[in-house]
């Protein structure tokens, strides 16, 4: 996600490269200020107190927004285990960092350090907010396919374009996926204004199986106009931080990457 501003700098980012499995979007003690407010290790606000720090640092992020001509809305804010660092959850937008008295913003990822495996102290926080939109979709805006042999094990949910080289070899394995126990549901994600024509139509048309297999094979796709939700869909992987295609989460919103295998699949949703 990108400011509107280019100008504003990055307060401090730790970038990792895009995997080469997905189909990239076409883009001592001091006195403390009054917004200042020491976040607890994890989880909602425990106090009054820290609830209206919460409140005045989004008027505070707004103003500043406002201020820098910076067209963004904070949705909610949630403190990191990070002291005096908060999470913020932008409309239309990724998530970023804010520190306490609303003076810097930080894009990217904030890694905890000390464990053998690196973790993003903001993975936890971005995942519960997932598991709340995904479960907030209907099933008939979707296009699923349900696990083979039984009752399913897993849910999965897979931003998807029927453009993307990495979405057709996905799709070439569904039928192994499904057979593991794994129900798949698609998300509509064209990666440009160039595909959304194509991703309407598919979801437009009656059999939407049959016309995402026909697309992912070149061919056109003809549907009457219909009320569709595919810039709603593609608003929602916006805001989880969808940059590429297929992006692949549990049904407890953890992000489980690109483009896998069947069993890289069932190893990551064990794990």
């Amino acid at each position: 996600m990108l400011f509107t501003r280019s100008r504003l700098f990055l307060a401090c980012t730790v970038a990792t490269a895009l995997a080469l499995s997905a189909c990239s979007k076409e883009n001592s003690a001091q006195k403390q200020d009054p917004l200042t407010a020491s976040a607890p290790a994890t989880g909602e606000a425990s106090t009054l107190s820290e609830r209206n720090a919460q409140q005045r640092l989004i008027t505070t992020l707004q103003q500043q927004f406002k201020k820098a001509n910076i067209q963004a809305k904070v949705i909610d804010i949630k403190p990191t285990e990070v002291p005096n660092l908060y999470w913020v959850n932008l409309e239309g937008m990724s998530s970023v960092y804010a520190t306490s008295d609303g003076k810097y913003i930080i894009q990217g990822e904030v890694i905890r350090l000390g464990d053998k495996e690196l973790t993003n102290v903001g993975d936890a926080l971005q995942s519960s907010e997932n598991k709340k939109l995904f479960a907030a979709l209907k099933t008939e805006d979707l296009i699923v396919y349900p696990a083979t042999n039984g009752k399913a094990k897993h849910v999965i949910y897979v931003f998807t374009d029927s453009s993307c080289p990495y979405c057709h070899k996905l799709h070439e394995h569904l039928s192994e996926i499904t057979s593991k126990g794994i129900e798949v549901r698609y998300i509509a994600w064209p990666r440009g204004e160039q595909f959304m024509p194509t991703m309407q139509a598919i979801w437009c048309s009656e059999d939407r199986k049959a016309a995402f297999d026909q697309s992912i094979q070149g061919l056109p796709v003809q549907a009457p106009q219909c009320k569709n939700p595919v810039h709603e869909q593609y608003q929602l992987g916006l805001n989880i931080g969808v940059n590429g295609t297929p992006a692949i989460y549990n049904s407890d919103g953890q992000y489980l990457g690109g483009y896998l295998t069947p069993d890289e699949l069932v190893k990551r949703l064990e794990k």
